[in-house]
């Protein structure tokens, strides 16, 4: 797969479009290519939602062992922070 060329005014100036690019791209300097990039492949929103899903549960999980529920979690948390803001 050729590379898009462009010039590192037009990288700079275009960044935020090049970095949604699907192909890689070589920028150059007056006609020599001085760097590239090369765009990952991105993660799916199911991956990510799968993921957000199973993390929950676990939380659920330890919550529910623990014997406490999300509200005295998040009373915890914010004396916890309150506590260490004073120091």
């Amino acid at each position: 797969m050729e590379p898009t060329k462009v010039g590192v005014r037009e990288f700079r100036d275009k960044l935020a479009y090049f970095l949604e690019a699907k192909t890689p791209v070589a920028i150059t300097r007056h006609g020599e290519t001085v760097g590239l990039y090369i765009p990952t492949r991105r993660r799916t929103p199911n991956r990510d939602l799968t993921a957000l899903k199973a993390a929950a549960a676990q939380v659920d999980a330890m919550l529910e062992a623990a014997g406490i529920s999300e509200d005295e979690l998040v009373e915890d948390f914010k004396r916890l922070r309150k506590a260490n803001a004073k120091r």
